[in-house]
């Protein structure tokens, strides 16, 4: 791809180079990127008739400069000019001077001139020559940036209704040269990774454009790495036959060469040169680095040899050490000190993450993929969702900066490879308890214990030279006690230091009557084991219980309150306590307001909690308050969101209590705060039958964590266990709820055969008076799935059901949603009055239970009707009011849908070139969410919209992909898209 149009001052006729910078004077300012229009301040300005406003654009760009009354008139009329002209010229003159001020419009040689104020014309060309430089300079984000604010300047149409020859004239060259800082923008686009969010604008401006071949280059490069060869390729043959048919000509020799390297599946072409720099305005540079312990001690021949190899980063592709040993032999103490000191080699940032390799979770590095790119300033839009495309980005992001990226606790090499920066410049330090050996080219440290010196310096720091000194024999036990492990050391001298009551001899002699805990210090896990059995001795009686109790919970952390319900304390209490464990080292507060243990404490305090807590009945209800407080809180989460929602009546009861919120936003930023803690007791609480109930039901309240696309697969994974639980242990009721939760999945994820037979289990085994939310949610489900089969009759009976048994319940917003589900029905069977008048009364309903998320699912369903009545403005007010209130709710499922109807809209009401943008737009934000069914409605729609603009091949190729998807389904739909396949080839298609 050849290098971006270079965007030039626009040029106007007579003009000398413009000054630079706008024209001030007190708050005077002029448009003529759209109307002509003027201000004082934020006070509008009149500027006339047509023609006064035409003098007056033709004096705003004269910059300054006199205009002859003869220029004016020429300006205005042309050779058609009014026997009076000149006396009307004096008099739009002087009625513009009285709107302006004397000072402002002046008579000067037989002519006039502007000679004050600001016009947004200078301000985008000073905006434009600042992209040049920035550009020039290798920075495109700022170049980038420019660009975009340059457009936004913009207004509609310039010089808007201005009549006359130089408005005419002008108006054409400023829409030509908006198109060249756009052509400039899209080029920087793509050479910073944007290539998925182009396609969509770039659909549209070819559309407006047809014979715009610099467009269309750059949406064939956009489509090509965004994985869509064949339809980057059938771009080339839509312009071919274009021109051939329009101009009589043949593409521009960069369009057929760009076609060649496609076909050639060219590796170069498909990766961005220059890496993605999303926020505007500082560089992000993140400093995730844990703090460093300030009484590190030793290991000098080790940092000397880590910290060569990372300043030696620049010398080569990137530096990797791979630290190893044994679990608290201070890898991460190490690591941590190390990349501290190598601070200042690394200026644009250290990442730094817990990978968690020694628990049964190891991080998933899509995941870690994720945060890192955020951290590196990567909007959430903009992050791919493969891992493959996360770690090429990462790499990207990367290029050209210089950060230090430490990988702790790395389970294997497969674990680590797609978080290597992989760049000039960079440098990754991991730790983990195994070695890398399957790490090629990295630099390998085993980490033994301390030497007996080093172990007695780091013992002398903590407890105190002076202490020790007088003890010295007696301190050489302690550390050779600790098998020199400096976990063990810091554990037993912070214990010390903590107690000025004890000598070094105390401790000594504690650790001197515990044989076989001394034999265990000295190799392996249980070294560990025993070291943390040292601090935990030390522990008052309510610390030793709030560390066991901990203990029990899987996940990666707890929230204070998470903690609190666990403790059953109130929150200040369990702060207190949780802070004071945080101080012996045996709990880490992961952030503020939230605390992990290290995997292996975490193990040891189970155990501790298996052996000490007795009876087993505490500890199950320690889990089961902290299954209340999840389950509590969820179901205020749920019912904020769905007021008159009758589920949260229905849930198990909870004897914890849970956290209120304000409103929407906090209770949905609680529930993706704590998704991974959350799902993952609900993944504990299966395995127990007396949690199963209160499991499901969290599953269920929890919903939006799988309907949002995050955490869908741990969702839906959790939930398959909880349905086989229940069936394993004989609770009928409680596997038809985790059965419906689980089809709810299903159907969001586009398993339409899986939920259909799933709906169709429920009502076989479940009866109104069983559990009636579940049996009217299946009717209402079932509706929907039989709408898909196109089995009218069967979806109209269950949902007239459903709505019988939600009026029964009195679960308005249930009503609601089987209403507007019967409205697709009826729209299926051509009774589009009462489809409208159906959806209609169920938005009503949401709108009086003030849910706007329900709102915006009527709102949906309206507009469906509304576009097949022909009435596509209002049903694209509605789908925009839905669309506004999904994006709020990040419901990435409803989001995409909505853009795809949004499409239908645009195409119902001859905007085609809108409709393709919006549908590109639902195929992005649908990526990883919905399923391979609704991708295919979306391709369809995208299909038709591109017939319509030109663009009949690249059709051809959505068609085809969605066709293959419906076939493999079984979806009847395959048939609806061959049919327009065939029409295509007699040229019916639309």
């Amino acid at each position: 791809m050849e290098d971006g149009p270079r965007t030039p001052r626009l040029p106007v006729p007579g003009d000398e180079p413009r000054s630079g910078g706008p024209r001030r004077a007190d708050g005077l300012r002029f448009a003529v990127l759209g109307p002509v229009r003027a201000w004082r301040g934020e006070e509008q300005l009149p500027t006339g008739s047509p023609q006064q406003r035409a003098l007056l654009a033709a004096l705003l760009l004269r910059s300054g400069r006199t205009a002859t009354a003869t220029e004016l008139i020429d300006a205005v009329w042309g050779e058609s000019s009014p026997s009076q002209a000149l006396a009307a010229i004096r008099t739009y003159a002087s009625r513009l001077r009285k709107a302006l001020g004397d000072d402002v419009l002046r008579s000067e040689a037989g002519g006039y001139a502007v000679h004050a104020g600001s016009l947004d014309l200078d301000e985008a060309e000073r905006l434009v020559a600042e992209s040049e430089r920035a550009r020039e300079a290798g920075d495109l984000r700022r170049a980038r940036a420019a660009c975009e604010e340059a457009l936004a300047l913009w207004d509609g149409e310039p010089l808007a209704q201005v009549p006359g020859p130089f408005a005419a004239n002008q108006r054409t060259r400023l829409e030509e040269w908006r198109l060249q800082i756009l052509e400039s923008r899209f080029f920087m686009d793509l050479e910073q990774g944007r290539h998925a969010e182009a396609v969509s604008e770039l659909t549209a401006l070819t559309a407006a454009h047809p014979l715009r071949e610099r467009l269309r280059e750059l949406l064939m490069v956009a489509l090509y790495r965004s994985g869509r060869q064949a339809e980057a390729l059938a771009v080339y043959a839509d312009t071919r036959k274009l021109l051939t048919e329009e101009l009589g000509v043949d593409p521009r020799p960069e369009l057929a060469r760009l076609q060649q390297l496609i076909l050639a599946a060219d590796e170069e072409l498909a990766q961005p040169s220059a890496p993605q720099r999303e926020q505007p305005g500082t560089l992000v540079r993140p400093a995730q680095l844990p703090a460093t312990v300030p009484d590190f001690t030793g290991r000098s021949a080790f940092v000397k040899e880590l910290g060569e190899t990372l300043a030696g980063s620049g010398a080569r592709v990137m530096a990797v050490s791979a630290v190893a040993g044994i679990g608290g032999v201070g890898k991460t103490a190490l690591a941590v000190h190390v990349a501290h000191s190598a601070r200042a080699a690394f200026p644009d940032g250290q990442l730094y993450v817990d990978l968690q390799g020694a628990g049964t979770r190891p991080a998933d590095p899509e995941t870690v993929l994720g945060a890192f790119l955020r951290a590196l300033g990567t909007s959430e839009s903009a992050i791919p969702d493969s891992l493959e495309e996360r770690a090429a980005l990462y790499r990207s992001t990367l290029d050209g900066r210089r950060v230090l990226v430490l990988l702790d606790d790395a389970k294997d090499p497969a674990q680590v490879r797609p978080l290597l920066p992989g760049t000039e410049g960079c440098a990754a330090l991991v730790t983990s308890r195994s070695r890398m050996m399957g790490l090629a080219g990295a630099h390998l440290v085993d980490l033994d214990v301390m030497a007996p010196d080093e172990a007695l310096s780091l013992f002398t720091r903590i407890v105190g030279a002076e202490r020790v000194a007088g003890e010295r024999e007696a301190s050489l036990d302690v550390v050779a006690a600790c098998g020199f492990l400096p976990l063990a050391i810091r554990i037993a001298a912070s214990r010390l230091a903590a107690r000025r009551t004890w000598t070094v001899s105390v401790l000594a002699a504690k650790l001197g009557d515990e044989r076989r805990r001394l034999d265990e210090l000295q190799a392996g896990d249980l070294a560990v084991a025993a070291t943390f059995e040292l601090g935990y001795g030390q522990l008052e009686p309510a610390q030793a219980r709030a560390f066991r109790l901990l203990g029990l919970v899987d996940g990666p952390d707890l929230s204070l309150h998470a903690a609190a319900a666990l403790l059953d304390l109130d929150p200040v209490a369990a702060e207190d306590l949780l802070e004071s464990l945080v101080d012996t080292s045996l709990l880490e507060s992961a952030a503020p307001g939230r605390y992990r243990y290290h995997d292996l404490v975490r193990l040891y305090a189970r155990s501790c909690a298996e052996r000490d807590e007795q009876p087993e009945s505490l500890r199950t209800e320690a889990l089961g308050r902290l299954l209340d407080f999840y389950l509590a809180t969820a179901a205020r989460v749920y019912g904020v969101e769905r007021p008159g929602d009758r589920l949260v009546d229905r849930v198990a009861a909870t004897d914890y209590p849970g956290l209120s919120f304000s409103g929407t936003h906090a209770a949905q930023d609680w529930l993706y705060a704590e998704a991974g803690s959350l799902l993952s007791l609900a993944r504990q609480a299966t395995e127990r039958a007396a949690f199963l109930p209160r499991a499901v039901d969290l599953l269920w309240v929890a919903k939006d964590l799988s309907e949002s696309g995050a955490n869908t697969k741990q969702h839906q994974d959790i939930v398959r266990l909880a349905l086989a639980a229940a069936r394993q242990q004989g609770l009928r009721q409680v596997g038809m709820r985790a059965l419906l939760v689980l089809v709810d999945a299903d159907h969001s994820a586009g398993r339409l055969e899986a939920a259909d037979e799933g709906t169709a289990r429920i009502l076989e085994h479940s009866e109104p008076q069983d559990d009636p939310v579940v049996v009217c949610w299946a009717h209402n489900l079932r509706g929907v799935l039989a709408l898909y089969r196109n089995d009218h009759e069967a979806g109209e009976r269950h949902l007239s059901a459903a709505i019988e048994q939600f009026r029964a319940l009195g679960d308005r917003p249930g009503e609601a949603s089987a209403l507007c589900n019967l409205s697709r029905i009826h729209l299926a069977t051509g009774r589009t009055s009462s489809a409208i008048a159906l959806a209609e009364r169920g938005t009503a309903i949401y709108d009086t239970t003030g849910s706007s998320l329900r709102g915006a699912n009527g709102r949906y369903a309206l507009a469906l009707a509304l576009i097949q009545d022909g009435r596509t403005t209002e049903a694209t007010e509605r789908l925009d009011e839905a669309l506004a209130v999904f994006r709020e709710h990040r419901q990435r499922l409803w989001v995409g849908m909505t853009l795809c109807r949004l499409a239908e809209a645009g195409l119902a009401a001859g905007q085609a070139a809108r409709a393709a943008a919006d549908a590109e737009s639902a195929l992005g934000v649908l990526s990883g969410v919905g399923g391979e069914w609704r991708r295919a409605q979306v391709l369809t729609v995208l299909g038709r919209a591109l017939v319509r603009i030109g663009q009949p091949g690249r059709a051809r190729v959505c068609w085809e992909e969605a066709e293959r998807v419906y076939r493999e389904l079984g979806a009847a739909e395959a048939a609806e898209v061959r049919a327009l396949l065939a029409a295509q080839g007699t040229g019916l298609a639309a």
